[in-house]
């Protein structure tokens, strides 16, 4: 099986609903992938980067974090993602 990697793909968009147009609002997307191209052909097939005309603003590619490396291994089940968010609101 080929290596994967875990890549953060900055996106950057406008939102006509929220200002107009004039403010652009950014979001990264989590994306496992062989390489950055394949990161940049997934990411730019997901529904919310479609509706919201995203575009790429940046791409980190995810190795190692305060010291430990990240190791992906695949879940055989339905889910396709679980992100765990820790809002503001909530401290």
């Amino acid at each position: 099986m080929e290596k994967l990697s875990l890549y953060f793909i900055h996106c950057g968009f406008y939102d006509e609903e929220i200002s107009s147009g004039i403010y652009e609002f950014h979001v990264s997307i989590p994306v496992v992938a062989a390489n950055i191209e394949e990161a940049k052909h997934l990411v730019r097939g997901e529904p919310s980067f479609i509706r919201k005309k995203m575009h790429i603003d940046g791409i980190q590619e995810i190795k190692i974090v305060s010291g430990f490396h990240i190791n992906l291994t695949q879940k055989n089940d339905s889910q396709h993602s679980r992100i765990k968010n820790h809002l503001h609101r909530d401290f």
